[in-house]
């Protein structure tokens, strides 16, 4: 399998993305996926902001580490980095097709399955919400992340091979 590369993107890549990517990397780790690359970006993100103090807690609770995470602009050169662009709204994903996405950038909740309550819905934004608002969201994302997975992951022969 040639290497995947995944990009999450939300608004300000403090809460929503990060998460996310997190989740795919552990998800990843954990199926023993080694070509996988995850990264995160925001539509309306500053360089360098740290994440949300609810996205921190949540993902601790799930074992998670978002403490060294820092936003990132979504611009055109990660888009063209990535096999795959997973949007949280339908805003997202318009910018993230404006700029290149086009076939490749979907909703991430297009990975869930088709009969999930939230399958092709947008994931809120929990920004000024409780913990439990950004744990519902984790919650969401994990499920969605491991459809993504599932997308990208090899045929078991091909894992057996050196």
């Amino acid at each position: 399998m040639s290497a995947r590369r995944i990009l999450f993107v939300c608004s300000g890549n403090t809460c929503r993305s990060p998460l996310a990517e997190r989740l795919a990397l552990r998800q990843a780790d954990e199926r023993g996926l080694e070509k996988v690359e995850v990264r995160s970006a925001g539509t309306f993100a500053g360089r360098g902001a740290p994440a949300s103090s609810g996205a921190v807690l949540a993902a601790r609770r799930k074992g998670l580490d978002l403490s060294g995470h820092r936003s990132t602009p979504l611009g055109p050169e990660l888009v063209e980095w990535a096999d795959l662009v997973l949007a949280m709204t339908h805003a997202h994903l318009r910018v993230a097709a404006d700029i290149g996405g086009g076939e490749k950038a979907f909703l991430v909740t297009e990975f869930l399955p088709e009969d999930h309550p939230e399958h092709g819905r947008e994931v809120g934004d929990p920004v000024g919400a409780g913990v439990e608002r950004y744990e519902e969201v984790l919650e969401l994302l994990e499920e969605a992340v491991g459809g993504v997975l599932e997308t990208v992951d090899p045929a078991p022969a091909d894992r057996d091979r050196p």
